[in-house]
This record gives C-alpha cells, sequence and structure tokens, in this order.
C-alpha cells in the first residue's frame, strides 16, 4: 500500500477547519440532503416529503450547510431553492465510500 504524504504540516486553525467539516457531514440527515441535491435544486417542502422529516429539521440542516458553502440557495416567489454549491463534496463522499467497499469487500472475502 502506497502513503501518501503531505508536504507540510497543517496549522492548528487549518485542522479546526478541516474537523469543522467533518462534524457537519458526520450528520446522516445532512448526508441525505446533499444526496437528494445531486440531481437537482429543491425546496424545503420538497426535501422534508423525500426524507419524511419535518420542514423545521430539514430547514436547520439547510442552514447548516448553506453556511458552510457547500449549498447555495436562491429565492423564487414565495419559494427558496436550494442546490449543491461545493460540488466537489461528492468527490469526498466517493473517496469514503470506495475505501468502505474495499474494506467490506475484503471482510466478506475473509468470511466467505
Amino acid at each position: 500500500m502506497v502513503s501518501r504524504r503531505r508536504r507540510h504540516q497543517l496549522s492548528p486553525e487549518a485542522l479546526d477547519m478541516v474537523a469543522a467539516r467533518f462534524r457537519l457531514l458526520g450528520e446522516p440527515s445532512r448526508l441525505a440532503l446533499l444526496s437528494a441535491l445531486e440531481d437537482g435544486e429543491k425546496t424545503v417542502s420538497d426535501l422534508a416529503e423525500m426524507m419524511g422529516c419535518t420542514q423545521a429539521n430539514v430547514s436547520r440542516h439547510l442552514r447548516s450547510l448553506t453556511e458552510a458553502g457547500i449549498l447555495g440557495r436562491r429565492k423564487e416567489g414565495l419559494y427558496v431553492y436550494y442546490f449543491i454549491a461545493d460540488p466537489s463534496i461528492f468527490e469526498l463522499c466517493d473517496l469514503v465510500c470506495g475505501s468502505l467497499e474495499k474494506r467490506l469487500s475484503g471482510q466478506v472475502k475473509a468470511l466467505g
């Protein structure tokens, strides 16, 4: 296995920022929202219905993701539409999912 090394150490401030991003993504409901928005923008009520959650709960998560710059929003009449503002978030999700898939595949092979 080849190890990738950083050329420099991250500053304490940078580490805090990275940790905050991972904490934000550590909530399954937020990951579900990102997944739901992957195919296009949606309103709070659309997302609440898709997820089976209250609009208040969805709004709270959307606010956190928007403040972090992961989501954007646009207002059209009475509706606010949310969309993915930072598509690189899916690269991170793909990396983690790929790693988990390899790990689980290895465990299945070891059992069978």
